[in-house]
């Protein structure tokens, strides 16, 4: 078998839905819906080995915390072990007041009765019946009339109005789903629906759940958008019911699906974290619920600790969270790229100098720190990296601000270890190569500050005499400038032969308190009319730029020697 040139033969486009002057397209989203994992149901069907009850349990008061209050925890028919989790949990105590728990159930009476007998002693519980509804399960899978298929919802729903009525301790709430609705005929999913509300008897204050599921995802977003608000306008009694969405990712647009959705009238939204489900997955909540939170929407989830979320459903699912998934990925906030790298340190600054909150970070459509990551793991460096990556990484890590030029000097010892590891580089990698190149809190071969004293001749200049350690052994030299710098520099060309031309000098305060600490950076142009770098770090920031001085002498004498 090979794809086909012409898979119009065996596929067909997928219907428009008649509605022309559709609204949803002009709608913001601008409040959350009500959230509803399914997690313990779809989630835990659709993984090799399913959960045991500790990894429910954990899952579990993980949706607690985060703050879903309406959790989907099993489909108690299923066999033992559903409906004794499901047992457990009602009676645990570990269900909060402002949390319903729901079952499913396929519309079969003893399906049905033995839903209810496992929420038995809920204070609140949702039961949640469906059937499939579309032409193809009509015809391939039951060979069954419209009516038919209808009567088997009015059934389903007769059983579940009675159970509730002969169980008066429990607040009891019921959802209805037409199965395959992104599939089957508006007009037929409608009029199922309304059969059941005809039975359940649902008012606005006690409206009944209408989860209108892309069981297999079979079209554009837009067309699913389409049929939910056709839905919405068409359905009698629409205030009595809360619309649900219940989206796949067979096409991969599970996520936008579900927020068109909501544009188009919906109410509700199902899902997983991160999206496991069935085949391509379920809609992901966190997606969901991070893209209303970076338009200013707060989404009633709390993913103020990601790292923690992602830990217990990986544990829970044993499938790991891809590396590029939305929001949770572990490179997701990382750039490798030297442009890309170079924007968001640029946009880092900005925003450390505004006067507002605003988020106008470039690459960063969401605050990392506000999911609890670091912004050690923005940036990271390889051999794609700019100079402004690991200026980037050296400013997170050791609180060095390096000035533009010396940054393009350095990124060319930083390109030559990325290219000789061939791997990404870390914070102590590019420190370790930064105190080599530069001679900085590690022995130079050359110059070694020992001690010194600065003075004043009468003159008004500057006397420098101190003792410098060279290839081991301790000189006492001195020298005369306008200040301090040029007196070390003077220093230097008389008693080492040394000469160095200071071009650029910079400084800044590396911490606050008793124990700050300064960095000095100094270029400067050799003889040869070369340049070359030095930095120094010292408690005193004059101290910090003599060592900057000794730094440059160091690299000029490398350089001679090479």
């Amino acid at each position: 078998m090979t794809m086909l040139r012409d898979p119009s033969r065996k596929y067909a486009a997928f219907p428009q839905v008649p509605l022309p002057d559709r609204q949803w397209p002009s709608r913001t989203i601008a409040d959350p819906p009500r959230w509803l994992s399914t997690d313990l149901r779809d989630g835990n069907q659709a993984i090799v080995d399913p959960m045991d009850a500790v990894k429910k349990n954990r899952f579990f008061d993980l949706l607690v915390e985060i703050g879903v209050k309406e959790i989907e925890v099993g489909f108690p028919s299923a066999g033992a072990t559903e409906f004794d989790f499901i047992q457990a949990l009602v009676h645990s105590g570990r269900i909060p007041d402002n949390v319903t728990v729901q079952v499913l159930t396929q519309s079969r009476e003893d399906l049905i009765r033995t839903s209810f007998a496992s929420l038995d002693g809920a204070r609140a519980a949702i039961v949640h019946l469906y059937n499939a509804v579309s032409p193809a399960w009509r015809d391939i899978v039951f060979r069954m009339s419209r009516e038919e298929v209808r009567e088997i919802a009015v059934a389903g729903a007769k059983v579940m109005r009675d159970e509730a009525g002969s169980r008066p301790g429990t607040d009891w709430h019921f959802q209805y789903s037409p199965e395959t609705f992104s599939t089957a005929e508006l007009d037929f999913s409608i009029e199922v629906c309304e059969a059941v509300m005809d039975v359940l008897a649902p008012t606005p204050e006690r409206p009944i759940i209408l989860n209108l599921p892309a069981t297999v995802e079979a079209a554009t977003p837009n067309v699913y958008a389409d049929q939910i608000e056709y839905f919405c306008r068409n359905l009698p009694n629409r205030e009595s019911a809360v619309i649900s969405l219940h989206t796949h990712n067979d096409r991969g647009t599970g996520v936008a699906a579900a927020e068109l959705g909501l544009m188009a009238g919906a109410d509700r939204v199902e899902g997983c974290l991160f999206g496991n489900g069935e085949r391509t997955g379920n809609c992901c909540l966190v997606t969901v619920a991070l893209n209303l939170y970076t338009q200013g929407v707060d989404p009633g989830l709390d993913f103020s600790d990601i790292d923690r979320v992602i830990e217990t459903v990986e544990y829970c699912n044993q499938i790991p969270v891809h590396q590029r998934h939305p929001y949770g990925g572990e490179l997701v906030f990382t750039a490798f790229s030297g442009s890309h790298q170079d924007a968001i340190k640029k946009g880092f600054e900005a925003h450390g100098r505004q006067n507002d909150e605003r988020w106008r970070v470039p690459y960063l459509p969401i605050d990392p720190a506000d999911l609890g990551r670091n912004y050690e793991a923005v940036i990271r460096v390889n051999s794609q990296s700019g100079k402004g990556g690991f200026a980037w990484v050296l400013e997170q890590d050791q609180g060095l601000k390096l000035p533009k030029k010396m940054q393009a000097d350095f990124s060319r010892q930083v390109q030559r270890m990325a290219d000789e590891l061939g791997r990404e580089l870390n914070a102590a990698d590019i420190w370790d190569v930064f105190r080599r190149t530069y001679h900085v809190q590690v022995r130079p071969k050359h110059f070694q500050l020992v001690d010194y004293e600065e003075s004043r001749a009468a003159d008004g200049t500057r006397v420098f005499a101190g003792t410098i350690e060279v290839g081991g052994r301790a000189q006492r030299v001195s020298g005369r400038g306008n200040g301090l710098i040029s007196s070390v520099v003077a220093t230097l060309k008389e008693s080492f032969g040394v000469e160095l031309e200071v071009c650029d000098y910079t400084e800044h305060a590396l911490s606050t308190g008793s124990h700050a600490r300064a960095a000095a950076y100094l270029e400067c142009a050799l003889p040869s009319g070369e340049r070359v770098w030095g930095c120094g770090i010292d408690e005193d920031v004059a101290t910090a730029s003599v060592r900057a001085v000794l730094s440059a002498a160091n690299g000029a004498v490398d350089r001679a020697e090479s």
